[in-house]
């Protein structure tokens, strides 16, 4: 017993000063925030306070610009009747949040360094191409959208490139901003937040939409004489909400807290606040999207472009160049001719809030993308750089990309490619999930902590749902585009390399729930990997 208890000690100590070589300065490594004890037991503010930041930093990647447009496409293409998926999605994102931030608290290590450990070296760096594809589309969407929420603050004067370049260049200037400490970062997130709740909630106010109504599409999950337009709306919206690279982040960002991680009732504990937390920010997200969709719900439905333009004439406002569509069609919405509409029905003060809103949007998504990708970069690739080429390493392979994008192509075809964006991002949501499911449900890693038997079949039925919608939403949009057929061949040899990755990972996942399955040579052979409770780096 005596020589066990020895062992445990070494392995302790051994794990000690291998997570002190392995804590590269991330922006909390050396500032951690410190959780206040309480004299009294049960529910605390003060400890609710102290793990107040990281569920409103995960929870601006459900406010994205790529989120709001498909919150205002919705409201015009089926009025409230898809609000119920809209709370479905965020549901089902509460879920996997919940289990990212498990794994950083249990663990002390976020998603991308578990997947370093846990992956052989090929799926490894597949994966982590994977989330990068990811953080950058999502990326493009958010500079996009800045873009055009600073075009039309300027009046149509700052071309759209120009936007773009203006956001890159304040992005830097404001991750600096962690110098000043970690709480005023999340407090600077937080007043982003409280700009758009602000901003949409007003125009909210202004359109006075039909209550009920709004309740029924939230509640009422069906979606009466709907057309194929709805539907795909509808997948757009889940691909939309839920982010991969957001559970990157959140299962990183959960490690800013000093908790004891040796004393099971702390860990219990961080998880009890950071549930709480991540819930209300999610909440605040969700009401959020729901001002946007009633807001285009209630103007934008079944209206032509020729009354939007009598609209607009009435009140002096020159849009013959943003509602181009055919007279008697009905508005096909995005973030710019949103926020002409906001001004041709509200008034020029409700395009400008409308503008102010989108920025705030796309700059702090902005923001928590780019500590998306630093982590996920220096986890997967195990980096120890000085941080400054870290941010600029993974913006500049972000922003290349989306300034090009930018300079050689007009408003309208970019709204196009939030579309396809959607589609790139949903297409590599596995790619997170799988590995969150897989990691939280192996003993080895979790411990006492390591899934039930419901959390393991919910969750892998929603990734059930969310990857064969997923399917569905890709194979749909290829097809909508008319391509030539060796281009359809392509996509379908990358789609089927594709779903052989993809069941790569679901078998990983089936070896991490169960011992048996781990146990047969050829996995032990290419799929999966042993964890010791310690999980130290074997470099």
């Amino acid at each position: 017993m005596g020589h066990h208890h020895e062992k445990n000690e070494t392995n302790h100590e051994h794990q000690k000063k291998n997570h002190h070589e392995t804590e590269v300065d991330t922006y909390f490594s050396d500032n951690k925030i410190h959780i206040p004890e309480t004299e009294k037991t049960g529910f605390s503010f003060r400890k609710l306070w102290a793990f107040t930041g990281p569920g409103f930093l995960m929870s601006i990647a459900y406010l994205d610009p790529g989120n709001i447009e498909s919150d205002l496409q919705s409201g015009t293409i089926a009025k409230n009747k898809l609000l119920w998926i809209l709370l479905g999605a965020t549901i089902l994102g509460l879920v996997m949040q919940t289990l990212a931030t498990k794994l950083g608290v249990v663990t002390g290590l976020h998603l991308a360094e578990m997947c370093y450990r846990q992956y052989k070296k090929l799926p490894r760096l597949l994966v982590w191409i994977m989330i990068e594809i990811a953080v950058i589309g999502s990326d493009m969407q958010e500079v996009i959208g800045t873009g055009i929420s600073i075009y039309l603050l300027s009046m149509k004067v700052v071309p759209l490139w120009a936007g773009c370049l203006i956001t890159i260049v304040d992005t830097f200037t404001f991750l600096f901003l962690d110098k000043y400490g970690l709480r005023k970062l999340e407090f600077f997130f937080g007043l982003l937040i409280a700009v758009m709740a602000v901003t949409f909630g007003y125009q909210y106010v202004v359109s006075a939409p039909d209550q009920v109504d709004i309740l029924k599409g939230m509640f009422y999950p069906w979606c009466e004489d709907c057309d194929s337009g709805a539907i795909l709306q509808a997948v757009g919206i889940v691909g939309a909400v839920i982010m991969p690279h957001n559970l990157y982040l959140h299962s990183a960002l959960v490690k800013s807290r000093d908790i004891d991680r040796t004393k099971p009732e702390k860990i219990k504990e961080a998880k009890f606040y950071y549930l709480i937390e991540s819930s209300i920010a999610l909440l605040c997200s969700f009401i959020i999207n729901v001002f946007v969709v009633s807001v285009f719900a209630y103007g934008l439905f079944e209206t032509t472009n020729s009354e939007l333009l009598d609209q607009c004439d009435a009140r002096g406002i020159d849009a013959t160049d943003v509602f181009t569509g055919p007279p008697d069609e009905y508005v096909s919405a995005d973030l710019y001719k949103g926020g002409f509409f906001l001004g041709c029905t509200f008034g020029m003060a409700s395009l400008y809030i409308w503008a102010v809103g989108i920025l705030a949007a796309g700059q702090s998504s902005t923001m928590t993308g780019t500590y998306a990708g630093q982590f996920t970069m220096e986890g997967f690739l195990n980096l120890k750089w000085a941080r400054w080429k870290r941010v600029l390493f993974t913006r500049t392979i972000a922003i290349v990309p989306t300034f090009l994008t930018a300079f050689y192509s007009n408003i309208e075809d970019l709204t196009g490619l939030n579309d396809i964006l959607n589609a790139v991002m949903s297409v590599q949501l596995p790619f997170a999930v799988l590995p969150t499911i897989a990691f939280t449900s192996n003993k080895n890693i979790m411990g006492e902590f390591v899934n039930g038997i419901v959390v393991k079949i919910v969750s892998i039925l929603l990734s059930v749902v969310v990857v064969s919608i997923n399917i569905f939403f890709v194979v749909s949009t290829v097809s909508e585009q008319n391509l030539p057929a060796g281009a359809i061949a392509a996509i379908g040899v990358v789609g089927f390399f594709y779903l052989l990755f993809c069941l790569y990972l679901v078998i990983h996942l089936i070896a991490s729930m169960s011992e048996t399955v781990a146990k047969i040579p050829i996995i032990q052979k290419y799929v999966y990997v042993e964890a010791d409770h310690t999980l130290s780096l074997n470099i």
